[in-house]
């Protein structure tokens, strides 16, 4: 069997303030795109032999979400595997190879991270199915892309000796990012590829050559794996087993140092998307060579990208600009320089600031929440409640709320009352009161949500019932 294992943790903070902690990049519908960069991952797997069900590997926090677009995808058959803190790609696809032996000893592993592009789909299956031929000749198998410039900002791969009348490459050598000199003579030489951290081996060749090279991963990673619990939605892994091993790449743990490295040179019209500059290289661009998505006038504008969400941006004698508007934050960049807005991320994080987490909508497993406005003692939101779901029964104890419903019926717990409440109807909430929101119909509900107290926090909770398992958590 073919397990493809898909990658769907990290941030994206170079695509901030679009991506953040809680909805990074792979999982935004960028414009022009059809679908997230993860559902478009899942798809792009249609039509190779022997696929299973992928293997989704995510960090806890993203667990609904991910389960959201598997389901939006048409894909609920996907297992979701969580980690309780991110270790890097290396322990992580150890943990999908031990996974992949319960179910056949000669597994293949397809490692995929869930936030690049790939234009050109058929080439894309002709290399995977090139390398299943190679993995069942003990190969592990990295997929490089064919550079089409002096890129300084991947690593590269050196191709050694063909491997007989294949396209595929042995590895001479994995090169850390270059300088611009080197990146250059790379190029002219024809003997690089770029990094693009896919992968296809057996899952016990990998095993075998990460307890050769990296055993403590391999012993950590096994332990993890043993004491792995199944839920009803979600495969989960014990924090404290998980946190003894060290965080590495594959690429550092195995690749590097195995005798049996592959690469298969890919030209797919390949790109990670790693920062807002990439987006404008893949756009759609009118006479001027701007990007421009939502509502925005520009005047003396050329070369630049621009997308506003949620009111009217106006530009004016910029050049090769990069200008992102969201309701709660606004970037300006130059185009050459969007590599440095990690450190703006880096800097909200010091400050403990939110929009480095979250936006001002945000998306639980019944829904979502927007924060509308907010003052000294008071919150308003608009909250949407999908079909068939429910907020959990809980209780504040600094908080009272006046509920509106602005669409649709929803159905309303409050201690011992159980009642319908349409539109255009409200409910006050007492603080201290057992509550819960509740859909039950086949349209969404919608209220606005007025938060009156001294404390307006997310931790103010406290569940008794809860359909989606987060009794203890905020």
């Amino acid at each position: 069997m073919l397990l493809p294992v898909v990658l769907a943790g990290g941030i994206g903070s170079r695509l901030w303030p679009v991506s953040r902690a809680l909805l990074p990049k792979q999982f935004i519908y960028f414009p022009q795109q059809q679908g997230s960069l993860f559902q478009n991952t899942l798809k792009r797997l249609e039509g190779i032999a022997e696929i299973e069900d992928c293997l989704v590997i995510c960090n806890a926090d993203h667990r609904f979400l991910v389960a959201e677009q598997l389901r939006q995808a048409d894909n609920k058959d996907s297992s979701i595997l969580l980690e309780p803190i991110g270790r890097n790609t290396a322990p992580a696809v150890a943990i999908a190879a031990f996974h992949a032996l319960t179910k056949d000893p000669e597994a293949l592993l397809l490692v995929l991270p869930a936030d690049h592009l790939i234009q050109k789909i058929e080439a894309f299956h002709e290399a995977v199915n090139q390398g299943i031929e190679l993995a069942r000749n003990d190969y592990l198998v990295t997929f490089g892309i064919v550079p089409g410039a002096p890129e300084t900002g991947y690593g590269y791969i050196e191709k050694g000796n063909a491997i007989g009348a294949s396209s595929a490459y042995r590895v001479s050598r994995f090169v850390e990012k270059p300088d611009l000199q080197s990146a250059e003579k790379y190029l002219a030489s024809g003997d690089y590829v770029w990094n693009s951290g896919m992968f296809l081996f057996r899952a016990r060749d990998y095993l075998a050559e990460l307890e050769r090279y990296a055993q403590d991963i391999h012993s950590a990673c096994q332990a993890a794996y043993a004491g792995m619990e199944q839920g009803a939605d979600f495969f989960r892994l014990p924090e404290q087993q998980f946190a003894q091993c060290r965080s590495e790449s594959l690429d550092y743990a195995v690749m590097e140092h195995t005798e049996r490295a592959a690469v298969i040179p890919l030209a797919v019209g390949w790109n990670d998307l790693g920062a807002w500059d990439a987006l404008w290289d893949v756009g759609k661009k009118d006479n001027a060579g701007n990007v421009i998505d939502g509502d925005v006038l520009t005047e003396a504008v050329s070369n630049s990208y621009i997308q506003a969400h949620s009111r009217l941006v106006a530009v004016v004698g910029m050049e090769a600009a990069v200008i992102v508007e969201t309701p709660d934050a606004v970037l300006v960049a130059s185009k050459d320089r969007v590599q440095a807005v990690k450190q703006i991320v880096d800097k909200l994080e010091q400050d403990g600031r939110v929009e480095r987490v979250s936006h001002t909508r945000v998306f639980r497993p019944w829904g979502s929440y927007e924060s509308l406005a907010s003052g000294e003692g008071y919150q308003v939101k608009h909250i949407i409640v999908n079909p068939g779901e429910s907020l959990s029964l809980q209780l504040h104890h600094r908080r009272a709320e006046h509920w509106t419903v602005i669409k649709g019926t929803g159905l309303i717990t409050c201690d011992e009352n159980e009642f319908e409440l349409g539109e255009n109807q409200s409910t006050f909430i007492p603080l201290g009161s057992k509550h819960r929101l509740a859909n039950a119909g086949a349209a969404p509900v919608e209220i606005i949500e007025v938060q009156v107290g001294n404390y307006l926090g997310e931790d103010d909770i406290v569940r008794f019932e809860d359909k989606y398992g987060r009794i203890g958590e905020p």
